[in-house]
């Protein structure tokens, strides 16, 4: 088509041309740029264990959003954004035998085994029709030739010396520049159809209003996002008192799902954080808020029960506080840093299920799904993780106390309690045959029992509110978190003390 050089940039996982090393290469090694994403198919199948729906509408959705916005982003700068559908090694194959010009396949590295088998394969197809491949290292806060190791060996197996080796000896590195205009296609190529959810053999899925991220997927969202919660609001430099909570949007800053895209990058908002500290503010929320930046086997006889697996992905166990959490992740594909722990603790630890059962239905449905992220962190919280601290349980009546002291959250998502009020809510077999009945509530009928109770649970039933409506309650207003459990919990880590 064209004798002048062409680079490809493979997208995966960093969908964004701010600070993104791939079009600054290029920019600089190529006439012509073809920004490449493909829709795999792989990505669309069963999860490896129990064969769950590998990508859920919620992340296919957020995932087509960010593929039109960085269509358009990439159109007002010159380019477009070619979009294919196919293994990304076929589909390589075929732009190289169709350009005639292509000189180097570009793309960031990533860690784990079924995207490091794409690389492979691209590597080999590049190899084969005599192609150069150019790498780049993106997606994490700290650039791993910048780690203060100076072996793998010496990497700390403990997250908390990992970070303060990290926070006292390395360095973030500054970002790209965002091009002003990109170098274009080459003639003649055809951007290609962006697919339906329908095309992908995925249902559209119902908006909820009750959700905690209603939020568009893309750059510009994320980029939108940040300003609002740092320069509009100044969330964030309460974000240490406010990041355990449960209901709207900015308990917590949510750059999650974007970041696990690569719609935004770490080390920008890292740089922002700067910014902020020198001209507005510096505090113990601007400080703690950047660990959560960072990424990084014994025996257990795990079950297999898939009726206990069933109710508690379907919100179904009896326990409110654990309903609640699945109930709103089904719905709208997010759920609070503070529930994932939970809910995972009970899921591994008072029902005894495989870990991996768990792992694989966030898999499905999160809209902010990171590998390392969601399976590192169900390893953590099955117990099998490194982690000095062992056989740790969370103790879900204490938690839904601590957390959720007026049962507000439970209400919103678990409506047949609606008339329990108070911190009653968060205990319905604990209550009275009268009290249930004047709630409108039947347990085993309207409402399951519950389908396992940790005798641990029994301390704390007396410390609520009582309450149905019209009788006593703790304070009015919305759920909050107390002034004693704001520090606790970051990115799905655990607390240090047992007594959770």
């Amino acid at each position: 088509m064209s004798s002048s050089r062409t680079v490809i940039c493979l997208l995966r996982n960093d969908l964004r041309l701010h600070d993104n090393e791939l079009f600054h290469w290029a920019q600089r090694n190529a006439e012509h740029i073809v920004p490449l994403y493909c829709f795999d198919p792989t990505h669309y199948v069963g999860t490896y264990n129990y064969s769950l729906p590998k990508t859920g509408p919620f992340r296919l959705r957020f995932l087509l959003e960010g593929i039109r916005d960085l269509r358009n982003t990439l159109i007002n700068k010159g380019s477009n954004l070619v979009v294919r559908r196919g293994k990304p090694e076929e589909v390589v194959a075929d732009l190289i035998r169709q350009l005639g010009s292509v000189s180097s396949v570009a793309f960031h590295e990533e860690v784990t085994s079924e995207e490091l088998n794409v690389e492979k394969r691209v590597k080999d197809v590049c190899a084969q029709m005599k192609v150069k491949v150019h790498t780049c290292w993106g997606s994490t806060l700290y650039h791993r030739d910048d780690l203060p190791f100076p072996h793998m060996s010496r990497l700390p197996d403990v997250y908390t010396q990992f970070r303060k080796a990290v926070e006292s000896e390395g360095r973030v590195r500054p970002v790209f520049s965002t091009p002003e205009k990109l170098n274009p296609l080459p003639p003649g190529l055809e951007e290609g159809a962006i697919p339906t959810a329908e095309d992908l053999q995925q249902t559209e899925p119902v908006t909820d209003p009750r959700s905690a991220f209603p939020c568009g997927g893309g750059e510009s969202q994320a980029l939108a996002r940040l300003k609002h919660y740092f320069w509009d609001t100044d969330a964030v430099a309460t974000y240490k008192e406010t990041r355990n909570g449960l209901i709207g949007v900015d308990y917590s800053t949510k750059f999650s799902p974007w970041l696990a895209m690569g719609c935004i990058s770490p080390r920008y908002i890292y740089h922002q954080i700067k910014q902020y500290e020198k001209e507005r503010t510096a505090n113990q929320s601007t400080y703690c808020f950047p660990a959560g930046l960072l990424q990084v086997y014994k025996s257990v006889p795990w079950k297999k029960d898939m009726k206990l697996f069933d109710a508690w992905k379907e919100g179904r166990t009896g326990v409110p506080f654990v309903d609640a959490n699945m109930r709103e992740l089904a719905a709208t594909g997010f759920m609070s840093n503070r529930g994932r722990q939970n809910v995972a603790s009970f899921l591994t630890k008072d029902l005894g299920l495989d870990w991996r059962m768990g792992a694989e239905w966030f898999e499905s449905l999160l809209i902010d799904h990171d590998v390392c992220s969601n399976y590192g962190n169900w390893l953590y919280s099955a117990g099998i993780g490194n982690d000095p601290r062992e056989n740790r349980k969370f103790n879900m009546i204490k938690q839904g106390l601590d957390y959720d002291n007026n049962g507000d959250y439970v209400r919103g998502w678990v409506p047949e309690l609606q008339n329990i009020r108070g911190g009653d809510v968060h205990t319905p077999w604990a209550l009275s045959t009268a009290v249930l009945a004047h709630a409108h509530v039947t347990l085993g009928d309207t409402y399951p029992a519950p389908i396992v109770t940790a005798p641990e649970w029994s301390r704390h039933v007396n410390k609520k509110a009582v309450g149905v409506w019209g009788k006593g309650s703790r304070k009015k207003g919305p759920s909050h978190t107390p002034k004693q459990h704001r520090d606790r919990g970051i990115d799905f880590y655990f607390s240090r003390s047992k007594n959770l």
